[in-house]
């Protein structure tokens, strides 16, 4: 872990221990001073505001054991004592799909905060740190508060190195569940966008595809056709390949497919005949994840049981 130090013109430093070896700055950056930061921390860099031994960098610049980074006044953490525990409210009712010593999977309900931020002192995993006593649990992977399923989680530097790793080069494999609007035809094929964040007229924030977004490339097979009064909706995997904010949504909207419950990207009156059909919240699910366990190099294959509220679409 890298280490903060400060010198007498009370410009904070990070400096980079062997455990961050090659690592990109952004990355390295969001583990230590919390995912909540990442838009932050990814301003600044871009800003040239974040220095590595006194040369502006780009995100994907790649630290070294040794190496001082130097942080803005924004990104300094001041020392404060922690909140008691009796202040952080427990996890109840824990669902493990898989945990040793290096990893935590959990099936995460959906409506559960993932990091805390954006009205929430704390998420998911500030919680568990607490409660589990695992001061270096970090999240692998991002989880929409309203998706359901599968979450990975590191104990360690090491375990989260590697597993991030894996999913940028594509050796870790998501598939998802979700209930959309029409029946998609063909029944199996490929979207891809380039999706960035935007604003509408409206002020509402939006993920949009236009030419200057990153490349976001998803894989799509229909499972099911049902009808409900004549309305039709289908049962979808997806697979991404990518991990761009509200990918699938936009997406699925974009192929005239909308998620079921979606309030930001379906079209309201499919959203009211769902709730018409008894259905609750976003209808998406991560069901299975795969991956080698750094430790092991065994493939894990974790799967997230069909949601509870999805009792009444089968």
């Amino acid at each position: 872990m890298a280490s903060l130090e400060k010198d007498n013109n009370a410009q904070a430093h990070l400096i980079i221990d062997k455990n961050e070896d090659d690592s990109r700055i952004d990355r390295v950056l969001c583990r230590l001073l919390g995912q909540d930061k990442r838009t932050l921390i990814l301003r600044l860099i871009r800003k040239k505001n974040v220095r590595v031994n006194g040369k502006r960098v780009k995100p994907e610049f790649r630290v070294h054991a040794g190496d001082t980074i130097f942080l803005p006044a924004s990104l300094r953490q001041e020392s404060q004592p922690s909140k008691p525990l009796p202040y952080i409210q427990a996890v109840k009712n824990l669902d493990v799909l898989f945990e040793d010593n290096d990893i935590l999977v959990l099936n995460k309900e959906a409506g559960v905060v993932v990091h805390g931020g954006s009205g929430h002192d704390y998420g998911l995993v500030e919680r568990l740190k607490h409660q589990l006593d695992l001061p270096e649990l970090r999240l692998a992977h991002r989880l929409d508060r309203d998706t359901s399923g599968c979450l990975l989680l590191a104990k360690n530097l090491h375990t989260l190195r590697s597993l991030t790793e894996q999913f940028r080069k594509h050796k870790a494999h998501k598939t998802y569940l979700a209930w959309v609007v029409g029946h998609p035809f063909p029944y199996a094929g490929r979207m891809q966008s380039k999706l960035r964040k935007g604003i509408t007229q409206s002020g509402e924030r939006m993920v949009i595809d236009t030419e200057d977004g990153q490349e976001a490339v998803t894989d799509l097979q229909t499972i099911l056709l049902r009808q409900f009064d004549g309305w039709d909706y289908s049962l979808v995997a997806l697979q991404p390949h990518h991990g761009r904010t509200h990918q699938l949504r936009v997406q699925l909207q974009q192929e005239n497919h909308a998620i079921l419950g979606d309030p930001k990207y379906a079209n309201k009156e499919d959203v009211k005949i769902f709730k018409a059909m008894k259905g609750k919240g976003l209808a998406l699910h991560a069901w299975r994840l795969r991956f080698t366990h750094p430790s092991t190099g065994k493939q894990l294959d974790c799967r997230a049981p069909w949601p509870k509220r999805w009792s009444m679409m089968k």
